[in-house]
């Protein structure tokens, strides 16, 4: 009996062992079967989420290509845009050689009438009225910057049983010029036209408390002349290049003036 027993209490510790292998068992299971479920459920969720990214890859792509397209037109479009400039660059470079060439025939053609009028106007005497007088205000108005109230040409005046002539006069509101016009000047003219600036006071004393500026004109002046008028500290006025009546030393005497 005791044998029985014994043999009955294995058995039973062998069932219970048993019964709770199973019980493991079946709870290992259900746990994997917990971690299949979870990991089908992550690999659909990863399965629908690469879906959407190959969604938006292809619709990436789609807009690259579209992309590039526009790109490959814009290149084209820019190299038609190109070519037309650079069409545009030559006519505009054919244009200005053009105009280059009509305004040097232009400046010809102006050097040409001017030093022809000026050769007329000595030949009957009207250098005063016809070039310098015209010339006078803007000259003064760029130079001076005045704009002369009165401006006589040929201006004639008797004092005392003594006549004196002067060419050209122009009154500012604190200056008097006197404009000396020589067909063909040369160093004697030049004190002359000092003793006639000298004069003016005289016979004009309304003027005393006016600053005279001297201007000696003529339709071209030889360098000689130019230096000796610059060294007395007189303007000279004379067609620059048969272009334009100017002033030709203006800095020079205005430095003078401004030393003295």
């Amino acid at each position: 009996m005791p044998e029985l027993k014994e043999r009955v209490d294995r058995l039973e510790e062998a069932m219970m062992r048993l019964v709770y292998i199973q019980q493991k068992t079946e709870m290992e299971i259900q746990a994997l079967k917990q971690e299949m479920k979870e990991f089908k459920d992550e690999m659909l969720e990863f399965k629908n989420e690469m879906k959407d990214f190959k969604d938006e890859m292809k619709e990436f792509k789609d807009e690259m290509l579209e992309f590039k397209n526009e790109m490959k037109d814009f290149k084209d479009e820019m190299k038609d845009f190109k070519d037309e400039m650079k069409e545009f660059k030559d006519e505009m470079l054919e244009f200005k050689n053009e105009m280059k060439d009509f305004k040097d025939e232009m400046k010809r053609e102006v050097r040409r009438i001017n030093k022809q009028w000026g050769e007329l106007s000595n030949k009957l005497g009207t250098i005063v009225e016809d070039i310098v007088l015209p010339a006078t205000r803007p000259i003064i108005k760029k130079y001076f910057k005045c704009d002369p109230d009165t401006l006589m040409a040929n201006v004639e005046k008797k004092l005392n049983g003594k006549t004196e002539e002067w060419d050209v006069i122009a009154i500012c509101k604190d200056k008097l010029f006197l404009v000396e016009v020589k067909a063909t000047p040369r160093v004697e003219y030049i004190k002359q036209a000092k003793e006639k600036a000298t004069k003016l006071k005289e016979f004009f004393p309304e003027y005393k408390d006016k600053e005279i500026i001297l201007i000696f004109a003529s339709l071209s002046i030889k360098e000689d002349i130019l230096n000796k008028l610059t060294k007395e500290g007189i303007y000279a006025m004379a067609y620059r290049e048969w272009e334009y009546m100017d002033i030709l030393n203006f800095e020079e005497v205005k430095k003078i003036s401004l030393e003295n």
